[in-house]
């Protein structure tokens, strides 16, 4: 996957291009990821966290839900992602590898 691909999602779905930092962190339930859907959310993203959080299947608010990895990571780790990653704050995806629902919600915008 390359950033071309992630340019063709942002053009696709009519968002800015938006990045993150290899280095900068995700929240991903590594434990979630074998099931379906594979879900995505980006906030708003501060210092050297990316506002993105992934996880498969059904949230959890349980405190361990998720845990940190460098964007970097994503490629081997969560590769279904990949290609969405430079969607901005407050867009959400949702794929199972061969449907595909990608979204803009404002209400991600707005820190909590």
């Amino acid at each position: 996957m390359s950033e071309q691909e992630q340019r063709q999602v942002c053009d696709q779905y009519g968002a800015s291009f938006n990045l993150p930092h290899a280095s900068a962190r995700v929240g991903i339930a590594l434990q979630s990821l074998h099931l379906q859907p594979l879900n995505g959310m980006r906030i708003t993203q501060h210092g050297d966290v990316s506002g993105w959080y992934l996880w498969g299947g059904d949230y959890s608010d349980e405190a361990d839900f998720f845990q940190p990895l460098c964007v970097e990571h994503l490629r081997t780790r969560c590769p279904l992602a990949w290609r969405f990653l430079a969607l901005p704050s407050g867009w959400r995806f949702l794929t199972n590898g061969e449907h595909t629902d990608v979204w803009f919600d404002e209400a991600l915008t707005h820190n909590k």
